[in-house]
């Protein structure tokens, strides 16, 4: 894996996010909050797993290591998750676009929520990351669906095509 596919591939994970969390303004709070089954229960869960997995991997990554997530109640709206969104964002795009090749390649250690020692080259955990959440945002998806609001496609051909000014279909 090199550096610059490592940061275009966290370039289309903050641009997925962004079409996903708009996605989410398509159904009322009291949906965003319905329980629904699945891997997390409700769209405001399943976002707030896949923004907060995507908080610890940055604290992992200067190598600090969180006990716990916040817990998804603590976002009581799409503001919410927003506004702290914006942060991780911030902070995630500023520590990738300072990457340099030897940087991908450090195994970096941390310990799993089982407290289990693990050991991966960075760049390893980075890609991990982006396929994490490009997993649950098809969830996120499917459960828009279901709840009837509309969904934005966050494929990674669209994000090249309207990088290079074509047409999404």
């Amino acid at each position: 894996m090199d550096l610059e596919t490592i940061q275009q591939l966290f370039d289309y994970n903050a641009w997925a996010n962004q079409r996903t969390v708009a996605g989410c303004e398509s159904i009322s709070n009291e949906r965003f909050v319905q329980q629904m089954g699945g891997s997390f229960g409700s769209v405001r869960n399943t976002l707030a797993h896949i923004m907060d997995v995507e908080w610890l991997y940055h604290e992992r990554w200067q190598g600090r290591a969180p006990a716990s997530f916040p817990k998804a109640e603590n976002y009581s709206n799409l503001s919410d998750i927003k506004t702290r969104w914006k942060s991780i964002d911030a902070d995630m795009n500023r520590y990738v676009s300072a990457l340099t090749a030897n940087d991908i390649t450090r195994v970096i250690e941390f310990r799993n929520a089982k407290g289990v020692l693990l050991r991966h080259p960075l760049w390893e955990t980075m890609q991990h990351l982006v396929n994490h959440s490009t997993y649950h945002r098809g969830q996120v998806t499917t459960l828009l669906r279901q709840l009837g609001g509309t969904a934005q496609s966050s494929d990674m051909i669209y994000f090249f095509r309207e990088r290079s000014g074509q047409p999404a279909s």
